[in-house]
């Protein structure tokens, strides 16, 4: 009968104990058999913990309403004398007064777009933001946008009242001559101050697709229907709420 050995370190001694063969190859085969479990086991375990713990950071949000689990991933496009960042506003929702019980959209989300002046080399003035907030009629407006075509919005939160005028924002998107882009410009009026702000971003092909896309994905959220989907068949429970404006994402006309 043959006999292998391997050396047992203990310390500063070290011996040779004789393995029957057969005895080796059944140890090997239960070390890899217990480093396979262990691999597995943290590989499914660390999915789990992720998966847990972004699911539940949905439903504390959805639940509450509070801002303990926003989540924040804009879309930012960077040029030479202004960036642009786009990130959808969820809509907020109250309780009905009625003995089924249920939610009401209060205010409808928006599509919001914040524009930053640029102050030198990739630096951006973030105290000197302005903010445009589309409908989803006009984000509807922009996604139906061609290669060669121009959209214009106009936003005046006194409108139809003695002070209109006093403030406002005109947004236009317009397709270059060449097909090859399309410039966003904002321009905010203010006649009580006596200013004028400009900021103009031009956007590639590519950039513009991902724009289309993603307000195409956000238009049903800031909506709300996919509350409609998504709801318990049971009901809804407990007493939400009105979610506070302040709480949960700055207005267009906020700094």
């Amino acid at each position: 009968m043959y006999f292998f050995s391997y050396k047992l370190n203990s310390g500063n001694n070290q011996s040779n104990i004789p393995v029957n063969p057969r005895t080796y190859t059944k140890m090997l085969k239960q070390c890899r058999s217990l480093l396979s479990r262990s691999l597995k086991s943290a590989k499914w375990g660390d999915g789990f913990e992720s998966r847990a713990a972004f699911s539940t950071s949905l439903q504390d949000f959805a639940a509450t309403g509070n801002a303990n689990g926003r989540v924040f991933a804009p879309y930012t496009i960077y040029k030479g004398k202004a960036s642009v960042s786009i990130s959808p506003v969820l809509p907020t929702f109250v309780k009905m007064d009625s003995d089924i019980g249920g939610l009401k959209v209060n205010r409808r989300g928006s599509m919001m777009l914040t524009f930053c002046p640029a102050i030198g080399e990739r630096k951006y003035d973030w105290e000197q933001r302005q903010k445009f907030a589309l409908s989803p009629t006009e984000v509807g407006s922009l996604i139906s946008m061609g290669a060669h075509d121009a959209s214009e919005f106009y936003h005046d939160p006194s409108m139809q009242s003695s002070n209109a005028g006093q403030v406002s924002k005109k947004l236009c998107i317009k397709a270059f001559d060449g097909g090859n882009g399309y410039m966003i410009s904002l321009t905010v009026t203010n006649n009580v101050l006596k200013s004028n702000e400009n900021f103009n971003v031009p956007v590639t092909t590519a950039e513009f697709a991902v724009l289309k896309t993603a307000f195409s994905f956000a238009l049903p959220h800031i909506m709300g229907w996919d509350w409609l989907t998504n709801q318990s068949p049971k009901g809804i429970k407990g007493s939400p709420s009105k979610v506070n404006p302040k709480q949960h994402f700055d207005l267009e006309w906020d700094r």
